[in-house]
């Protein structure tokens, strides 16, 4: 029986001698298609090739590289997956960013880009791919994780774009879908906010709570605070008079600055703060002694029991160690509700919404109004009361 033309090629013959041929490899098990591009100064012949199980996507690849040569672009690398482009960018695509940030994206990655769509080969992932693995996801995330994971996945490949890893970033053609509600941020009532107070007095985390009640620094912004930054005397000689205060000038960010330029500001210490801070003050002392040669000095109005700076961990668990001797449930609440806490209550004695978006350090009004809106108390009153004169219901006594 005569042996039929893929059993020929199969069989290890090829074609007539020239510059290029498709060939079967029975070690590779493989089409393997190459044509000669050009010689080296010794002679050498240049050749591309491609391979595949199928002859025909073993020749199309081959035509892909050939095209990309003559249009004067770098072939893909047909190797590289989602994993190696994402885990290229969480090594060298995050700058200067801070610690918080960089355990976020790759716990972020870890959890729902990597194994999920890691295995794909980077050339082939599509937008179709995308958007199924995102609609999959709002399942269960929320909008607001759903948008980092594209932000992630979205940079890793424009990053793995510019080193000719891939063509085109597919990322781009996508949309974030709706995902799920997250929980909402809540402020505590007048007599909730007493009782913690009351639960805190005599711990490490007094003051700290004291201030972001009564001042509205954010939590990024109390464990960077150094006692240099603070004045708890004031000037009452000076004219104006000065009075005690701390200087909100760094955060744990990185390169130690604030979320905002107008982030940057100087607050007055309302009394019960100055107390606070005094007995923090002498805490320390106590704290310093005690470790000995152990203190390392960072001059932080927060710091550990042996000076050290404290993580959002540590003040997390610190919280709600505090908040496990009231009646609240410690699961629910974070220490940035606390700043959540401190809008409401000035909201609610009648500061003006300008007022409380220069202290608590907003770049604008909008941002106070849009984060905090289930805290601002309805302040323009006046049309309201102009209408219930002219349009009072009237009863039928009257």
């Amino acid at each position: 029986m005569t042996a039929g033309p893929e059993e020929k090629e199969k069989s290890g013959k090829r074609r007539p001698q020239g510059d290029g041929g498709l060939r079967w490899s029975e070690s590779r098990q493989r089409w393997i298609a190459e044509i000669t591009v050009g010689y080296t100064p010794a002679g050498k012949r240049i050749v591309r090739s491609a391979s595949d199980r199928n002859k025909r996507k073993a020749l199309k690849k081959l035509h892909e590289k050939l095209r990309d040569r003559d249009d004067g672009l770098p072939s893909e690398d047909t190797k590289y997956r989602v994993r190696d482009a994402v885990e290229n960018w969480l090594e060298h695509g995050l700058g200067n960013r801070d610690e918080g940030t960089r355990i976020k994206c790759r716990s972020l990655a870890s959890n729902h880009i990597i194994p999920d769509l890691g295995a794909r080969r980077l050339r082939e992932l599509s937008a179709d791919d995308v958007d199924a693995w995102l609609a999959r996801k709002a399942k269960t995330l929320s909008t607001d994780t759903l948008r980092q994971l594209r932000s992630i996945l979205k940079r890793a490949v424009s990053r793995a774009q510019a080193r000719d890893k891939v063509k085109r970033n597919v990322v781009l053609l996508c949309e974030v879908p709706r995902g799920q509600d997250g929980r909402p941020s809540k402020s505590l009532t007048l007599a909730q906010a007493f009782a913690v107070l009351a639960a805190a007095e005599g711990t490490a985390m007094y003051a700290y709570i004291v201030l972001s009640l009564l001042i509205g620094a954010r939590t990024e912004e109390l464990r960077a605070l150094t006692w240099a930054h603070v004045d708890l005397d004031g000037r009452p000689d000076a004219e104006p008079p000065i009075p005690p205060h701390i200087r909100v000038w760094r955060s744990v960010r990185a390169g130690g600055k604030t979320k905002t330029k107008k982030s940057r500001r100087t607050l007055a210490l309302p009394q019960r703060c100055v107390d606070a801070l005094c007995f923090q003050r002498r805490l320390q002392d106590e704290q310093r002694a005690a470790a000995g040669n152990a203190w390392q000095e960072h001059d932080l109005v927060f710091a550990s029991t042996v000076g050290t700076k404290r993580n959002a961990n540590n003040v997390l668990r610190s919280f709600r160690a505090v908040l496990a001797k009231t009646d609240l449930d410690p699961d629910e609440w974070t220490p940035r509700e606390l700043r959540h806490s401190f809008v409401s209550v000035l909201s609610d004695a009648g500061v003006p919404i300008e007022d409380i978006s220069r202290l608590a350090g907003h770049k604008s009004t909008e941002v106070t109004e849009t984060v905090y809106w289930h805290q601002i108390r309805p302040a323009l009153l006046a049309g309201a009361e102009a209408m219930d004169d002219v349009f009072s219901v009237q009863t039928e006594d009257d």
